[in-house]
């Protein structure tokens, strides 16, 4: 007999159901919340993994595409690999939740969440990450649980508390909080310039809700939770840490480690783990740890120069900010392309624009969002890392740091009235000695505006990191983390916004939680830090957005025409439109609300093809003036098509004002000629005069 749990959660019930399928996992959860339905699974292998020195965690959101009644797209009706939705969603379950689990642990743990249905007004991310923690708190996998995690919105001034997904879509907030009991573990936001204050109030709300998820989720472990397995633990031996300290003393490791070249750094490290195995070449046991042992090493002296002596690696103060430039123009040919550097971090984004048709189409669980016109894409090639490796596509990560971007710039955008264009910023990581991503939003703001894209202000973003000590209130934030200090340190706070407020925000951490003074400390560095650098070096690279799209990029005109006209402008099987667009090799798109946008790069051929479309679209009049070429001569006159799929006629006695008897001696076929339209014959068709056309048309 399976147990089940509920309790009231911002208005609907969230329901738990124990024991009732999937048993031969280690832990599972079947989550109701509403009436969207996630299976939630812990699973653990009964052996570690051998030769690895981390923690295999896996965490997978799956989307059923029957949850929303639909059946998936394609050939292969049948769900691939995981949508970048999907991928963004296992990545704020993984996060808050790896800080938890035993740092020696080496088992591999799966954690696996199937969104079975969907109601609307129930986000299915939530049970998610909320079953996800109960099947691992339930479960015999070690654990320092349980976490719980809360959405935030804000809808015309006031806060909402798990949004539907309707007030998702008008919301000026998309706030995700993760806690323990205590602290705060994990945040991600993206905001409509949100103020600094506003933004810390909502995720103290969303940590308060936590609390009473946190009992709830209490009560079941305490009723159904199984006793947690023994492991073999990974730590490195101490005597293994103290014989090294024996060869390699604490101010050889200070000096190794303390430079502003990534390169030289790893090369005194490298010189430094070469000795030490020469000098336990024959201790197989202490080989096998010693890379996790000098990683170890490095990192408590890292953090020892920090906390106590508030000396960092590269020398800088505690709020200085690496050296930085920017450059626009960078790519020629490109629509727009900029280069941001921070330090030995460095990121090129190049901007191309589109036609609106040309924006992303979605297939996903959200039917409120089927399409997007702002694409921002990361890449981060080994290169930029002094690595080689062969180039298997975008990672999770770079997924998310992509996401990331995007997320920040969207708030700024202008809106598809001002500016018709689909968007696409690539983010090439030239070189990276941390946050990346935050540079990428740097350099893609500058790109939007070289590239004549009116954004309404420019973004900036920055990360500080932590060093912790044994108590609360003994720690030390930093501005501008370098690779080095995020590896050992204890968070990467990333926030990017505007001089006006936050658009979005990233927060991962190594330990069990933030304090509200930490939370507060660090949104009110980076913004400093923000707004230097939008300051000092963005507004000075490019105060504005470009005054119009460069000369490589499409050009669009915009015209409205009565929708039950487009019809007539599609023509028969598209064939007038198609006309159209081989005449003047433009392209064409129109809305069912007769919104017409015509894209190329020559300006008198879209100005031509607007003109077609106006004249197919447009009720003819007498006293009405065209252009339009000689198709076809018959005794009676001829036959003028003035657009594509139209045609009216010229009688004979219409052509010249004196008298001709036959049509041939004034006109030949594919003559271009001016008519004035007489209104329509008796049979209905368009009557044409060339002689009675003004002088002056």
């Amino acid at each position: 007999m399976y147990k089940s749990y509920s309790m009231e959660l911002a208005g609907r019930t969230l329901t738990v159901d124990i024991d009732r399928v999937a048993k031969q996992a280690n832990g599972a959860a079947l989550m109701h919340y509403g009436d969207t339905t996630v299976l939630s699974t812990a699973t653990a292998s009964k052996e570690p993994r051998e030769g690895i020195d981390f923690f295999p965690l896996s965490v997978e959101y799956e989307e059923k595409m029957y949850a929303v009644g639909k059946i998936p797209g394609g050939f292969n009706k049948r769900e691939g690999k995981a949508s970048e939705h999907a991928i963004l969603t296992s990545r704020v379950i993984d996060r808050p939740m790896r800080p938890l689990f035993p740092k020696d642990y080496r088992n591999d743990v799966t954690l696996v969440n199937m969104v079975m249905s969907v109601d609307p007004e129930c986000n299915p991310e939530i049970p998610a990450m909320l079953g996800s923690s109960i099947a691992t708190c339930i479960s015999d996998i070690p654990f320092d649980g349980p976490c719980a995690t809360t959405q935030v919105g804000l809808i015309n001034g006031e806060y909402v508390i798990n949004p539907t997904l309707a007030q998702k879509d008008i919301s000026d907030l998309q706030l995700t909080v993760a806690s323990t009991r205590e602290k705060v573990i994990m945040i991600e936001a993206g905001a409509n310039e949100i103020p600094e204050d506003k933004m810390i109030e909502a995720i103290y709300k969303a940590h308060e809700v936590n609390q009473e998820i946190i009992k709830f989720i209490d009560k079941i472990v305490a009723e159904c939770g199984k006793p947690k397995h023994s492991y073999v633990s990974f730590s490195v031996p101490d005597e293994l840490m103290e014989a090294i300290k024996k060869i390699v003393p604490p101010e050889e490791m200070e000096n190794a480690v303390f430079t502003d070249d990534k390169q030289t750094r790893e090369e005194n490290i490298s010189k430094i783990t070469d000795r030490l195995k020469e000098a336990f070449a024959d201790k197989e046991e202490w080989l096998a740890a010693l890379g996790d042992a000098v990683y170890q090493y490095q990192k408590k002296t890292v953090r020892k120069m920090i906390l106590r002596d508030h000396k960092r690696p590269d020398g800088r103060a505690i709020k200085q900010i690496r050296p930085l430039a920017a450059e626009v123009d960078t790519i020629p040919r490109v629509h727009g392309s900029a280069m941001f550097t921070r330090g030995q971090t460095q990121i090129c984004t190049i901007t191309t624009l589109a036609p609106l048709a040309e924006a992303q189409k979605l297939d996903g669980l959200d039917e409120f969002e089927t399409s997007k016109r702002y694409m921002h894409h990361y890449n981060f090639p080994s290169y930029s890392v002094g690595e080689t490796k062969p180039s298997r596509g975008p990672g999770r990560r770079e997924i998310g740091h992509g996401a990331l971007a995007e997320r920040a710039l969207v708030p700024v955008l202008p809106s598809e009235e001002e500016f018709p264009y689909a968007i696409r910023t690539v983010s090439e990581t030239f070189e990276s000695n941390g946050s990346t991503s935050q540079a990428s939003i740097c350099a893609s703001s500058m790109s939007l505006m070289a590239a004549g894209v009116p954004i309404k202000k420019p973004v900036a973003g920055i990360s500080c990191g932590l060093v912790t000590g044994d108590t609360d209130d003994d720690y030390i934030v930093l501005t501008d983390i370098q690779g080095l200090e995020d590896f050992f340190g204890d968070m990467d706070f990333k926030v990017a916004g505007t001089h006006d407020g936050i658009t979005a925000i990233q927060m991962d951490i190594k330990i069990h939680g933030l304090t509200r003074p930490i939370v507060e400390e660090a949104i009110s560095r980076t913004k400093e830090a923000r707004e230097y650098i939008l300051t000092e070096i963005m507004e000075k690279c490019i105060p504005a957005p470009r005054p119009s799209v460069g000369k490589y990029a499409p050009k669009i005109i915009q015209i409205q025409i009565d929708p039950q006209k487009i019809g007539d402008v599609v023509g028969q099987r598209g064939k007038t439109i198609n006309t159209i667009i081989e005449r003047t090799g433009v392209k064409i798109d129109i809305t069912d609300e007769g919104a017409v946008s015509i894209c190329g790069v020559d300006q008198k051929k879209m100005e031509e093809a607007a003109n077609m479309v106006n004249i197919i679209a447009t009720d003819f009049e007498a006293g009405q003036i065209f252009t339009g070429k000689v198709v076809s001569i018959k005794e009676f006159g001829a036959f003028i098509e003035f657009a594509p799929g139209k045609e009216g006629m010229v009688h004979i006695s219409k052509i010249c004002k004196e008298r001709i008897n036959r049509v041939e001696d004034v006109l030949t076929l594919g003559d271009k000629v001016k008519v004035v339209c007489l209104g329509k014959d008796k049979m209905g068709r368009i009557s044409f005069s060339m002689k009675d056309v003004p002088e002056e048309a």
